[in-house]
């Protein structure tokens, strides 16, 4: 059997390896830019500054290739390098803490968790609808806390356990799940339209089934409470079962499923 000499064997290692090295660079090299894909948003715009300017639709193009998936990646690409006076609220950019809420192309969502439409036509962006603006697509919440804080959501219970936690079964806990995660993003409560027209007696979607996430609850002895509070013509009963609430929700969550629910315990009442 013919051997092959050390420095030949070397010589053949070393075009190998430069053989590898030169393979590999080729299949890494990097590849040819995408052609740009731009695409127009819409942005409702109004300054308090400037209160003789009436509100308008302002637009801007971006490349959707430079750029997140979602419409507050649009957003910020927009603050960031087009024009830095456009205002928004945002921050966990994982739709738990409702900040970026606001009415894209007609539907309440959060812009965390909708992603831009890549076909050619525009997108529309409004803050919430009937609600008084702040800034931009900044709106007015203030009155919709002072209504979630009227019906006292936190729990109340005269006897508290001696030692250790309030002790709930699993079934009890059950009966929690699809209201506990509401993020008060106020998406049902402003796409109802008793809610546009009473919004200063009628609760709205949110509030109510947060009030109804405490009568539900096992560990809290005020149900009677709460719902004295809610028994009149206008806190619950404005609901005239449109489910635009449900339909809206970024969560997921049925807030109609919650108001009916509670009409069933004032009834029993």
């Amino acid at each position: 059997m013919q051997t092959i000499p050390r420095s030949s064997s070397s010589l053949l290692r070393a075009r190998c390896v430069r053989t590898f090295f030169s393979s590999a660079a080729r299949s890494q090299a990097v590849p040819a830019e995408k052609p740009p894909h731009p695409k127009e948003f819409k942005i409702y715009r109004w300054n308090p500054d400037e209160p003789a300017t009436a509100p308008k639709l302002q637009s801007y193009t971006i490349d959707l290739n430079q750029c997140g998936p979602m419409v507050l990646d649009a957003l910020i690409k927009i603050k960031n390098e087009v024009d830095p006076t456009l205002t928004f609220r945002r921050s966990c950019r994982e739709g738990i803490c409702g900040s970026c809420a606001m009415n894209i192309n007609g539907q309440n969502t959060l812009a965390c968790l909708c992603r831009i439409d890549r076909a050619p036509k525009d997108t529309k962006i409004y803050p919430l609808p009937h609600m008084y603006i702040v800034k931009d697509l900044v709106p007015d919440l203030t009155y919709f806390y002072k209504q979630y804080k009227s019906i006292e959501p936190f729990l109340q219970n005269d006897n508290p356990p001696e030692k250790g936690e309030y002790i709930q079964s699993q079934e009890d806990r059950k009966k929690l799940d699809g209201m506990y995660e509401c993020i008060l993003c106020a998406c049902c409560s402003t796409s109802c339209p008793s809610y546009w027209w009473n919004q200063d007696e009628y609760l709205g979607p949110a509030t109510l089934m947060q009030a109804y996430r405490w009568i539900a609850d096992s560990r809290d002895t005020y149900s009677a409470h709460r719902k004295e509070q809610l028994q009149n013509s206008m806190s619950v009963y404005r609901c005239h079962t449109i489910f635009n609430c449900s339909r809206t929700c970024p969560k997921g969550l049925n807030p109609a499923q919650a108001i009916a629910k509670i009409k069933m315990e004032l009834a029993a009442d």
